[in-house]
């Protein structure tokens, strides 16, 4: 009944009238609200009430004037009576315009520091308006002395004539305002133009004529782009086809185009393409799709999907993010895109053609995309490869045959991270959530025992990425990183960025501290030319609540976060929170193992607190990590010595109980937390110390970090080990570091012979699988024997209680090829 009198109530034509004219209203008083909020009072507040009333007239009163037929006339009727007021109106409204110019101004750097840009950069500004944009990048950049020349390229008279004082009041001499249609415009016409005083419409260029001008125009650099930016005009412009083929021609072959708009799309338009560089929050709710596609068609600004569609098909994506502009409750959609050729970066059109790439990379199934990176794809065939055959090039056959852009992993600055499917469902399954916000292993301890050189090609679990920067310390040949969490990816890729971009001071800041209260400027202005679209635009919606100085920061993130939060809420609650701050602060053994004892030794080993809390299977998962697999090797052992002839008394409580027992007293007793051991340090306090902190925050090494080139070696993959593996050319490997991820296969199953099998493949004779465990003679042991492999326990809490500082892990197992026949 309530269902049928709603669509009855929907159908009356009165009142959805009267809903859509509240709706205006609202919007119209929460425009004047905000910007009264946000004006400047340099005028006075009279003065911005008529700005205000001036703005609301023109946008929701006045009536359009101008021929509906001829755009230029149309916007003129719209702007004229506001174009003074625009800027004062709109700086709430018109959310993400600094941030796209400032990650369009991080890029431009790049290329001019790696050198691919070699001249002084000319900028286009589409859609220009007042100047605002141009005169915003001075906040970025030096606008007069950083660009060559600078256009502004607005159709409406009013605007560009505030867009010329404007640039007579800054004295900047290299832009130049040309009235003019988007669809027409030419840098080698502008060229050969002065400044435009009172700006008017150019016969030559914005003729209403259905022929399109023949431009003398050719694919030479002198008359290109460097960068395009458009805010919020491409939703304005009527041909939007024309314009951005317009775009895509000027644009020169190392140049990049930024865009922010509004927009509305629903997820079933976009689902299926691999070239976006990510969804995150970019499908709108069909009221939203409705109301503001509606209310903004007032006002003919289009938020139709085709626009950013079109745009994505003509140009590859280098960075997309999607949010909401917030005004007093009301969420408008709109995006940042940034983009550049599809031929950038990997391929160079005057060097192949599609049709010769296709010949060239179907002719062989051993090509690696990978490797294509600043090579010349004429000499394809010539060439010869020793790396992963990357998803990348199967990808890239199958757009290109159909004239798409390639996916954003071929447009990135840096090569590390290989490309992936972000919407297979075995990437969701994980959400926007790690697991791990730091890695639970002691990498000095793998150092020691692996001995790596500069010979070595080395596969490791991903995790928190501390252990992969460490062996990078050690300059191996080659290594790859490989996670099935795409987000365990993210956080490398952001630390890879971040000693690629900053100073030692914020990078402690980040992963030291784990909090910066900087962090989405940071992200904006210095990491972005350094991340993958994915990464960015995962940091971009997560990482400054991540970071954010008020909150945990960043270990109070991921699955992790649960025990270091558990740990200081019961503390707090039992009044031992000093106690965390008396413990990382000891200065001997003898004081660190009596607060140990007296303290919270009686909380984390207490028999109901471990029944309750720590033994619970969800429990071991979300916050250790510990699968149902793996918990049963930890049970077994422990049911095992019970019965053997040193038994466990039963009276000590369960295997996961008694586990930590024998993880944690002998860290208590061997090693001092304040100086020595950062692992559990960072337990105590969810932050590191200068004094104790892992190998890869330390100043010599982010000198090591910081130089060029310093992570070339290293491909960071999304994906199932096994996946990797068999992408793997024969005796490709010389070390797979797997932690403990054997573990979790199921004994009775035949998947962990068959990965034993693919280790033995792909590594070279004396090649070594390292591994640990949470038993001591874990079964598989058994397995790598009989597929080819001499097993070695290295490290075995039987005969050494603390196994490493970590000492998380029952044994350590070392197991190393044999020649054949041996």
């Amino acid at each position: 009944m309530e269902t049928q009198l709603l669509s009855m109530v929907f159908r009356d034509q009165f009142l959805q009238i009267s809903l859509a004219g509240t709706a205006m209203l609202a919007v119209a008083a929460l425009v004047i609200y905000q910007s009264l909020r946000s004006a400047k009072e340099d005028n006075g507040i009279l003065a911005n009430i008529k700005n205000l009333i001036l703005f609301v007239y023109s946008c929701f009163l006045k009536p359009h004037s101008g021929d509906n037929r001829n755009q230029q006339d149309a916007l003129e009727s719209f702007y004229s009576t506001q174009a003074s007021v625009y800027d004062a109106t709109r700086t709430k409204l018109l959310s993400g315009r600094e941030d796209m110019l400032g990650l369009v101004a991080a890029q431009l750097k790049y290329k001019r520091d790696s050198r691919s840009i070699k001249r002084k950069p000319i900028w286009v500004d589409v859609g220009g308006g007042t100047g605002y944009n141009i005169e915003k990048m001075g906040a970025y950049l030096d606008v007069p002395s950083f660009f060559e020349t600078v256009y502004l390229v607005d159709l409406s008279p009013s605007l560009c004539k505030i867009a010329v004082e404007r640039f007579e009041r800054l004295g900047w001499k290299n832009v130049k305002v040309m009235c003019c249609d988007a669809r027409y415009f030419r840098l080698e016409t502008f060229a050969r133009q002065p400044d435009v005083a009172l700006p008017a419409v150019q016969t030559a260029s914005t003729s209403r004529s259905s022929s399109r001008p023949v431009s003398p125009y050719s694919e030479t650099e002198q008359y290109s782009a460097d960068l395009i930016t458009l805010s919020y005009s491409l939703s304005m412009i009527p041909d939007f086809h024309c314009a951005i083929d317009n775009m895509s021609e000027i644009l020169s072959t190392h140049g990049i185009i930024g865009v922010a708009d509004f927009y509305v799309q629903n997820q079933t338009e976009f689902i299926s393409r691999n070239y976006l560089g990510g969804s995150l929050d970019r499908h709108c709710m069909w009221i939203s799709r409705v109301f503001w596609r509606t209310w903004f068609e007032i006002d003919r600004v289009n938020l139709d999907s085709a626009r950013r569609d079109y745009l994505e098909y003509r140009f590859g994506t280098v960075h997309n993010t999607n949010s909401r502009c917030r005004l007093l409750g009301f969420r408008i959609p709109y995006y940042i895109w940034i983009g550049c050729r599809k031929n950038s970066g990997y391929f160079d059109a005057k060097k192949a053609t599609v049709s010769s790439i296709l010949a060239s990379t179907t002719s062989s199934p051993f090509i690696k995309a990978l490797d294509l990176h600043n090579r010349n794809v004429a000499n394809l065939n010539a060439l010869t490869f020793n790396d992963v055959e990357s998803k990348a090039y199967e990808c890239a056959i199958i757009n290109m045959s159909a004239s798409l852009p390639l996916p954003p992993s071929w447009y990135q600055n840096h090569r590390w991270r290989v490309y992936y499917d972000d919407q297979l469902p075995k990437h969701r399954q994980f959400g926007d959530e790690y697991i791990y916000a730091f890695t639970w292993e002691d990498v000095n301890e793998d150092l020691r025992i692996l001995n790596i050189n500069s010979d070595d090609e080395i596969l490791a679990i991903t995790s928190a990425g501390d252990n992969i920067l460490g062996y990078v310390l050690e300059n191996p040949k080659r290594i790859h990183a490989v996670d099935l969490n795409p987000n365990q990816n993210h956080l490398l890729e952001l630390k890879l960025a971040a000693f690629s971009a900053l100073p030692y001071r914020d990078v402690w800041r980040l992963f030291g501290k784990g909090k910066h209260q900087n962090f989405r400027e940071l992200l904006i202005t210095k990491l972005a030319p350094h991340l993958s679209s994915l990464a960015f635009q995962y940091w971009m919606h997560h990482g400054p609540a991540a970071f954010d100085e008020k909150n945990g920061g960043l270990y109070h993130t991921g699955g992790s976060r649960h025990a270091l939060i558990l740990l200081a809420r019961i503390c707090k609650f039992l009044g031992l929170s000093g106690e965390l701050d008396k413990l990382a602060t000891a200065s001997t053994l003898e004081d660190q193992i009596k607060l140990w004892r007296k303290g919270l030794r009686r909380i984390l080993l207490n028999r109901v607190f471990n029944y309750a809390v720590i033994s619970s299977e969800k429990w071991l998962w979300k916050a250790l990590g510990v699968p149902r697999n793996q918990r049963a090797i930890i049970d077994q052992d422990f049911l095992a010595r019970q019965q053997g002839p040193k038994p466990v008394p039963s009276s000590l409580g369960s295997g996961v109980r008694q586990y930590l027992i024998e993880t944690l007293d002998p860290v208590i007793e061997t090693t001092l937390l304040s100086s020595e051991n950062p692992y559990y340090l960072l337990t105590l306090l969810s932050r590191y110390t200068r004094t104790c902190h892992p190998l890869y925050l330390t100043p010599k090494a982010h000198v090591h970090y910081s130089q060029q080139g310093a992570f070339d070696n290293l491909r960071v993959h999304t994906d199932e080990i096994a996946e990797v593996l068999n992408r793997m050319s024969d005796e490709s490997l010389t070390i797979a570091v797997v932690m403990d991820s054997m573990d979790w296969f199921d004994p009775h199953s035949n998947d962990a012979r068959e990965q034993i099998k693919t280790f033995h493949r792909v590594l070279k004779t004396g090649g070594r699988v390292m591994i640990r465990s949470a038993g001591i003679e874990p079964w598989y042991a058994r397995i790598f024997e009989s597929e080819g492999f001499t097993a070695t326990r290295i490290g075995s809490r039987s005969e050494t209680p603390c196994i490493d500082r970590v000492n998380m892990y029952a044994s350590t197992w070392i197991f190393t090829k044999r020649e054949v026949g041996a």
